[in-house]
């Protein structure tokens, strides 16, 4: 299991960029922590020079787009991601913090990732460059996205064979002990279960209310029905519970007409009780793991047997499946995203070109102009570096697009499309995006959910029969 954060890095009273930069990359890239250097790994800079390519970065942002925040600007964040002590090595740790510095920027900033080993907990940090790879752009450190980081590291642990935290709590702690932390019943989710316990050998309605009465709820008649748990402080209306704890739904299941079979959650990651021994030494802790092992094992159980998975071998073939599916969509959405930059990329030239195309007309033939005798005896500046002074930014956008063309192979032989082509092909890109995000937040939880059971069922299965060798090889040293 990992817990992680995303701190924004500003560049704070009395410091300079370049010392706000070098602060926190030299304190990743510690050698006493990264085991000399051997732990550290970048995308889209060199991890030796990487606090002055941000710099420079920057400066090029501010250069080309003019924005400037001031003290409230982010030069960079700081993500972190820790491990489970004893539960993965380096080499995955640090592949596991890069993976999702990449996912979480899609490609588009640079970053520096360093694991740090010096602690019993392996963890690695990744320091982001604020500023996108095309100098344009900044990475906006968005609403929900400390649940954006989680998900993309539990999806990233359960893909390298590590286990994930279920339902876990926002900690201001620097790492989290987490068992499970299921979230506490709602005050329906208490009368639902009160309700269906009265139910149960009520054989009319009366015999139902006295029953509910009984187990300390107390009831208030209006148009329909309301119930107020022991202590609660407001009643609930009988029609806001559930479809199945109506008036009429009540009466249906008294008189067999309804039958409901309770749906089982998705499953929870089953405890370590080896490892929690180790750490806990307690006997009162090992029985309430191995209870709620049980309850949890028959939880999946249930939840697979609703999918008609009743076996082992189809277990691994769903997960295999639901993999697949879900990297395909994944693939193929950053294979639109992609396209998409192209096409912003392209489009953003293309206009660039046009409207800075007479400008930069003009400085070509001045630059042909060749100065008088009496313009060579006065030594006048030349007409053409007037002008590009006066007119910079639109030759040097317009140099840009050239250059840009140039390296893609527009020209003579390859037509610069038109912009309302772009525009169709990114629109339809964009809808076909749409309709894969649709689906992909299904088939993620999907595969979560399937590889968190198949770790269930190969830890139960291994480890009971661990359990059984054991038992046998004593039996046997007791014979002898």
């Amino acid at each position: 299991m990992a817990t992680t954060s995303l701190i924004p890095i500003h560049v704070g009273k009395g410091r300079s960029i370049a010392r706000a930069l070098g602060q926190s990359t030299d304190y990743i890239k510690n050698p006493d922590k990264t085991d000399d250097g051997e732990w550290i790994t970048s995308y889209e800079c060199d991890p030796l020079t990487v606090a002055e390519e941000f710099r420079f970065s920057k400066n090029q942002y501010a250069t080309i787009t003019g924005r400037d925040q001031g003290a409230r600007d982010v030069i960079a964040y700081h993500l972190r991601i820790s491990f489970k002590p004893g539960e993965t090595d380096a080499a995955t740790a640090n592949k596991i913090g890069h993976d999702l510095a990449f996912k979480l920027t899609k490609g588009d900033h640079a970053f520096v990732c360093c694991t740090h080993t010096d602690k019993d907990h392996i963890h690695s940090h990744v320091v982001i460059n604020s500023t996108s790879l095309c100098l344009t752009k900044k990475f906006r450190n968005f609403k929900g996205s400390a649940f954006a980081v989680r998900k993309i590291a539990d999806i990233l642990c359960l893909e390298n064979g590590l286990s994930v935290i279920e339902n876990p709590r926002p900690s201001r702690g620097s790492y989290g002990q987490w068992l499970g932390n299921n979230k506490s019943p709602t005050v329906r989710d208490n009368l639902r279960e009160l309700i269906d316990k009265a139910l149960q050998g009520s054989e009319d309605y009366d015999g139902f209310i006295e029953k509910l009465q009984a187990l300390g709820v107390e009831i208030k008649q209006g148009k329909q029905l309301s119930f107020r748990l022991p202590g609660a402080k407001r009643f609930v209306r009988q029609d806001t519970i559930d479809d199945d704890y109506s008036y009429t739904a009540i009466l249906e299941r008294l008189s067999g007409k309804r039958i409901i079979i309770p749906r089982a959650t998705k499953p929870n990651m089953l405890i370590d009780i080896q490892a929690k021994i180790q750490l806990y030494n307690s006997p009162g802790f090992e029985r309430f793991a191995r209870i709620y092992n049980l309850k949890e094992m028959a939880r999946t159980l249930v939840w697979l047997q609703e999918r008609g998975i009743d076996s082992r071998d189809l277990l691994n073939e769903k997960t295999s499946m639901a993999t697949q599916t879900f990297n395909a969509s994944q693939s193929r959405i950053k294979e639109i995203e992609s396209r998409q930059k192209e096409i912003s990329e392209l489009q953003r030239h293309i206009g660039a070109y046009g409207k800075t195309k007479e400008a930069y007309a003009q400085y070509k033939r001045l630059k042909k102009h060749q100065p008088t005798a009496w313009e060579k005896f006065r030594k006048t500046e030349h007409p053409a570096v007037a002008y590009y002074e006066a007119c910079r930014a639109d030759i040097t956008l317009h140099e840009a697009a050239k250059r840009y063309f140039d390296e893609h192979g527009f020209g003579k032989n390859k037509k610069i499309p038109a912009m309302q082509t772009l525009k169709t092909e990114y629109a339809k890109l964009d809808a076909e995006k749409c309709k894969l995000y649709a689906e992909y937040k299904p088939a993620r939880e999907e595969m979560i959910a399937l590889k968190t059971a198949k770790q269930n069922v190969d830890m139960f299965l291994d480890g009971t029969r661990d359990h059984l060798l054991e038992r046998t090889k004593s039996r046997d040293i007791d014979a002898l």
